[in-house]
């Protein structure tokens, strides 16, 4: 079997699992349930077949089943020793998992591949990413790099904010994309308090254009430190 699309863009010690639609008869945990009570049967059926990865995922790493809950700003809860990620987006779910002994924070994101809607740039993109994304287009108009771009903060937002506790906004990350490598790099335009007394400067990071997706991950390495000042109060999206 080749590899799963996710894998792409993972380092090697993430586990990680993928869904190509919602399990036809999905399952959750009495705790995951809970969230969901109120849902439509569709955004049930996707919760539940993204956790359903996370926990196939987790399973690679030696974990028992276990509900995956959820934190104050929807961020999955992970068990003891590990952290991840999920993502999903039309007919695409995925869990990416890792030991917390190899890695501080860990964000994937999947988005379709197409453009961003009409004045969502205006909130994504900051200045000095403009020349760049011009360039990019120029070399690859076939390419949809505002998408990749947006792509590539939903990743670094996921990795940032269970190590951090603190609001990112897509204004406060500068985005350097490498199509060649199909790697990027996240600068944090200021720094941050943070809840774990951890320095970070930038984040790495991965990405892909595949099957219709844009796929991307950003990690934060083992033992870093993130930088502190005054925190946000914009008020947070999901992850």
């Amino acid at each position: 079997m080749g590899p799963t699309l996710i894998q792409f863009v993972l380092p090697p010690q993430v586990s990680a699992v993928e869904a190509h639609g919602d399990d036809p008869d999905p399952v959750l945990c009495a705790e995951e349930e809970e969230l969901v009570a109120a849902a439509t049967p569709g955004r049930r059926a996707e919760f539940a077949t993204t956790r359903r990865c996370a926990r196939d995922a987790l399973a690679h790493l030696g974990h028992l089943p276990t509900p995956i809950g959820q934190g104050p700003r929807r961020e999955p809860l992970w068990p003891d020793g590990t952290l991840g990620s999920l993502t999903h987006c039309a007919r695409y779910r995925a869990a990416a998992v890792a030991l917390r002994s190899t890695l501080t924070g860990l964000g994937i994101d999947a988005e379709p591949h197409e453009p961003l809607p009409p004045g969502v740039d205006r909130l994504v993109v900051v200045q000095d990413e403009r020349p760049m994304l011009a360039r990019l287009h120029a070399g690859r108009p076939d390419v949809y790099w505002d998408r990749v771009l947006f792509c590539a903060k939903e990743a670094v937002y996921k990795a940032w904010y269970p190590a951090a506790r603190t609001w990112l906004g897509f204004d406060d990350v500068s985005v350097t994309l490498d199509p060649v490598a199909r790697s990027f790099t996240a600068t944090l335009l200021r720094p941050w308090p943070t809840a774990t007394g951890i320095t970070l400067g930038a984040l790495p990071g991965r990405f892909a254009v595949e099957a219709g997706l844009i796929l991307a991950c950003a990690t934060i390495p083992p033992a870093t430190v993130l930088v502190a000042s005054p925190a946000s109060t914009t008020a947070g999206r999901a992850p």
